[in-house]
């Protein structure tokens, strides 16, 4: 049956590909997710809502620099049209005006359409990660900052010797991770930025508060565990956590919580605290250290507010590591090793997630635009959305596993990407990565010369 399988696959051009979780249904699934959202502008309209917006995705899709080059691209190229089922193609200049009247939230079905396809597709078992529970990692981070330029959403730092004024875009960024896997899901972004008629910064605390909300709203019964920095660790926001029903794992230090390290110290002195220690499952020179204790006062000023402390070291031929989180899941010896997993798989939201957004292609901080309105978290939520429907495709498409493993990385999969694209007719994604990975073969090209 194996070989009938491979034989197959090799007469349809290389590794099968799913039927809803394949590039051409999941763009497909952006398409329709665009063309459903309301039009905000009255009157006849030249470029359709669906089009501008997924001309703004197809940027981010295929990685162009600037809006410049993709207008250069869209002028000659019918692979808009036939891969990304772009009607009629905005101008860069087209494109800012119809997406900075488009309200991010808005975007957000779009998301929640993708994810459903990968959650009837059952790819999101392999992320689940205890008691039935997924792991969210959440975190902020910034996109733009300039002295010179801003917009009415901007954030604003001025500095207190010179008054210079910084202007700066930021978001909360979500995503599903899991510590035995490279790929992550990421979820609808919240943008860190002020509102109309908004006289103080918005901040990273505020911007969480409106995502757990939001988020149950998209996902009333999907069961979480948010993992967070130590910034996180404060009573009004492990109070929203439990309001929506979001489990915890949040790290804390010691010199934003000195009563609670306090009171753990005094409790290890009476014996209280459990020790525990084990050696790594698949490295023998490792071990894992752990001391933790149940119902520790997260501070002075909000002694009822109870969380358990978990401490951990790891002990290896490299050094000592050491970690210490709150969580509201219980904790014995059976489950702290995993508890400790998930607090450090928070990294995945920083490396696999902004540094790749950043670092390898997609241009998170460059500015494509200000607008006036909301130009700039429209394009960092299409930029994410993009994203999601490349980290679907890694996780489970073999055909995008496979052209990957050839070309080497990312940035030299994109690169071709845009080569093929630029120069080659494709009727779908599915034939452009079979082209990359099989090789383009056509007869030597007959030069005709306009005499006219």
């Amino acid at each position: 049956m194996r070989a009938l399988r491979d034989r197959a696959a090799r007469f349809n051009g290389g590794p099968q590909v799913r039927k809803d979780l394949n590039a051409d249904a999941l763009l497909q699934t952006v398409r329709s997710g665009f063309e459903a959202l309301a039009e905000h502008r009255t009157g006849a309209v030249d470029i359709p809502l669906a089009d501008a917006l997924m001309s703004g995705f197809a940027v981010f899709s295929l990685k162009d620099p600037s809006l410049l080059a993709f207008e250069k691209r869209s002028d000659t190229d019918p692979n808009l049209h036939a891969i990304y089922r772009i009607g009629r193609i905005p101008s860069d200049t087209r494109m800012r005006e119809i997406c900075d009247q488009v309200a991010p939230d808005l975007l957000r079905a779009v998301f929640g359409a993708v994810f459903r396809q990968v959650q009837r597709g059952k790819e999101l078992k392999p992320f689940v990660f205890l008691d039935g529970h997924y792991l969210v990692s959440l975190d902020g981070t910034g996109f733009y900052s300039s002295g010179k330029v801003g917009s009415p959403a901007c954030l604003t730092k001025t500095d207190k010797r010179s008054g210079k004024v910084t202007y700066e875009l930021k978001l909360l960024g979500a995503a599903l991770v899991h510590p035995d896997h490279r790929e992550v899901i990421p979820l609808a972004p919240e943008m860190i930025c002020n509102g109309d008629g908004q006289t103080k910064n918005d901040c990273e605390r505020n911007a969480a508060r409106r995502w757990l909300r939001k988020f149950r709203q998209d996902h009333p019964h999907l069961p979480i565990i948010i993992t967070e920095d130590a910034l996180s660790p404060n009573a009004p926001h492990i109070r929203d956590l439990r309001e929506h029903d979001c489990r915890f794992i949040l790290s804390v230090k010691p010199g934003d919580h000195g009563l609670l390290f306090a009171y753990v110290e005094e409790a290890d002195k009476q014996g209280l605290v459990t020790h525990y220690e084990m050696t790594d499952p698949v490295d023998p020179t490792i071990t894992h250290r752990f001391r933790f204790l149940d119902e520790v006062p997260l501070n002075q000023s909000n002694l009822e507010v109870l969380v358990n402390f978990v401490e951990y070291w790891e002990i290896g031929p490299k050094g000592t590591k050491h970690f210490t989180w709150v969580t509201d899941l219980p904790v014995t010896t059976k489950t702290v090793y995993q508890i400790m997993r998930g607090g450090r798989a928070r990294w995945r939201i920083e490396n696999e997630t902004f540094n790749t957004l950043k670092n390898q292609g997609y241009n998170l901080g460059h500015n494509y635009g200000l607008g006036k309105a909301h130009l700039a978290a429209v394009f960092a939520s299409l930029m994410m959305l993009a994203f999601l429907v490349d980290q679907v495709q890694q996780h489970c498409c073999k055909l995008f596993q496979a052209v990957w493993e050839k070309l080497g990385s990312k940035r030299a999969l994109w690169d071709a990407m845009r080569s093929v694209f630029r120069y080659f007719t494709f009727t779908s994604m599915t034939d452009l990565y079979r082209a990359l990975l099989h090789g383009i073969r056509q007869t030597p090209p007959q030069l005709i010369v306009d005499t006219s």
